[in-house]
Formats: C-alpha cells, structure tokens, sequence
C-alpha cells in the first residue's frame, strides 16, 4: 500500500510553521481560521502550545473560525494529542498553535480532522485554495459563531491514558520527567503519579521562552534530566518535545536512549503474543523488521510524516489487517487502541 505525497504551498508534513512576525503572522492565522471554518462548519476545538506568540495567534484563529460562523472551544495550554483525542470525542475539527520541536522564535497551525488525525493532503490543498483565492465564508452578522472556554477538558486525555493501564502500576517506581517547559507540564507528570509512580520533575514551569532547554529534547539538552535520574535512582527519564506528541527517554544510568532503539524495544512489547503490522515511515532503522520478524509480525512503509502513517494504519484496518503499532523513529509512536496520531503522553 502506498500513500503518495503532493506538493502544497503553505502546509508541509505537520501543519504550518515559520517564524513568528515574518513566516507565520496573525493574518495568516486569520486566513486558515477562516477557510477551515468554510470547510468544516460546526464546533472547533483550538488548543495552543507555551510559545510566547501563542496568545496572539490563537485569538486570530479563533476570530477566523468565528467569522466563518463556527463555534469555538478554546482548550487552553494541552498537548496536541489531548487536543486530537478530544476533538474525536466531542468535535467538529480542531486546531492547535504549535511549532512542536522548532526554536521559541517558530510558531504554526496543525489542523484536525473529526477523527482527531492530522489534516491530509488534499484536504490541505482545498484549504491552501480557499486562501489563496480568496473564497473562503464570512458569515452575516446573525450567524458568527461563540466562544466559550473549557480548559478542564484535558482531564479527559489524562484520564483515558491512565486508565489503558492497570491500576497503581507504577508503584514502588521513581520516573523523572522533563517536559521541556511545554504543553505537557501538566499532563505527564499527573498521568505517571496517577500510575502511582513517585515523579521528580524539571522544566516543568509552562514557559513560551523555553529558559531550561530547546524544545527538541536532543542528548545534549536532556543532560540535566540524565543527572536528575542517576541523583534519584529513578527508573528511567522522559522528555517531550514542545507539545508533546513525541517522547524520549533515558535509562536508569542516564543514558540517552536513541529514538530507533526506543521505538524497536516498545514494538518488542507491544509485538509479544500478537500479529499483524507495524506502520512506519521509509526514514525508520531496519532495526524494526528484526524485532516484527521476531513475533511474526510486518512492517508496512510509508512516505515521510506521521499523517501518512495514521492514514495508511486506518486503511490496513479497514481491510482487516490487524494494525499492533505505529510511529516514527524520532519518539513519536502511534497506539491505535489509544488514538491515530503520535501521543508522548501515552
């Protein structure tokens, strides 16, 4: 099965990003609230990021959608796959204000889907289209949509990871968490103590200017975490990116834990009594076939860009084809019991 990329203008594999003030500016904010508001009429999550250009952005993606007659949630500060997983549940189409890993000075707008997976290609072109020729709705004064805020919402998130688990799993367990000062300060450290786990924490203030270390969790930025560990006798580490959808880990010495290795040793787990594929983009370590041979499982391949994993994964399963894991080989993994779409918090 292969998905084919097509070329788009402002969308790349994850939304929109640039640089704030230049690239990525209120207006076009504006302009992609408005279009997704024609294409997706109805009620419209909108979560954000730390990033300091947060505020300024989502209230002109907000104005967008309003204008274009939707109804919008404003979810507050949550990780993008809270966002995706609440947008499955309860709406219409989401979007987030987030330039995941990028340096503080980037900010961009990822589109959801009803299903809570990444806007896809052509959809991306349609939407591109609306803006760029100009077509998108404005709806009369009698029919511009509301606003209302439900922050608390992300509790739901929160809940559905701790409880995919049993019980007090954690317990007698020490994890160290770092956060990176993004969007899963307060979601990652309250799921691993619900798990009962005893969570030391660090970079765990919400803070746009990222002051502990970038938001890539690189081995170099995760060296305090790495001394945090060993300090503690913790179990192991684990970090996010900006907002979260990926996650990376450091052993029990301290150790980085390349995001390849990390991958090949969850589908270890996850593969052990069961069959079926493994969904995964070109750019992976064959290190995955080893581990999938191992249980008699498969990997399927796909272009680069978790969308293009989560769209072929609801394919396979639409076919029958029983789909155990998914992901990319930089931490960010697919459940699909969980939700389709890469999830550091799970």
């Amino acid at each position: 099965m292969q998905l084919k990329k097509t070329e788009k203008r402002l969308f790349g594999t994850n939304g929109v990003r640039g640089i704030v003030g230049t690239e990525m500016t209120p207006g076009l904010a504006l302009e992609i609230g408005l279009a997704l508001g024609t294409m997706r009429p109805g009620t419209v999550a909108v979560g954000r990021d730390t990033r300091t250009s947060g505020p300024a952005l989502a209230s002109a993606l907000k104005a967008g959608l309003l204008a274009a007659g939707c109804d919008v949630v404003d979810c507050g500060i949550l990780p993008t796959p809270a966002l995706q997983f609440l947008v499955r549940a309860h709406f219409d189409a989401g979007a987030v204000v987030t330039a995941s890993h990028n340096p503080p000075e980037y900010n961009g707008v990822k589109v959801v889907e009803p299903d809570g997976t990444e806007m896809g290609d052509e959809e991306s072109i349609a939407l591109e289209k609306h803006i760029f020729e100009e077509t998108s709705r404005m709806a009369g004064w009698e029919r511009v949509g509301r606003e209302r805020a439900a922050k608390n919402l992300v509790e739901e998130y929160v809940d559905a990871v701790t409880r995919a688990f049993p019980p007090s799993i954690g317990e007698d367990m020490t994890v160290v968490a770092d956060p990176g000062c993004g969007a899963a300060a307060a979601t990652t450290p309250e799921i691993l103590g619900r798990m009962g786990c005893r969570v030391y924490s660090l970079n765990c203030q919400m803070d746009g200017t990222f002051p502990g270390r970038l938001p890539e969790p690189s081995p170099e930025g995760l060296s305090p975490l790495a001394d945090l560990v060993t300090a503690t006798g913790a179990r192991f580490g684990v970090a996010h990116d900006g907002d979260a959808d990926r996650a990376v880990f450091v052993d029990e010495k301290g150790n980085f834990i390349e995001e390849n290795v990390e991958f090949g040793l969850i589908a270890d787990h996850v593969c052990r009594g069961r069959q079926g594929v493994i969904v995964t983009p070109v750019s992976t370590s064959r290190l995955l076939e080893v581990i999938a041979q191992r249980y008699g499982c498969r990997v399927v391949y796909t272009p680069v860009g978790s969308i293009y994993v989560a769209r072929t994964m609801i394919a396979l399963a639409a076919q029958g084809t029983p789909v155990v894991l998914g992901g990319e080989g930089n931490g960010g993994l697919i459940y699909p019991g969980h939700q389709l779409c890469r999830d550091g918090g799970m």
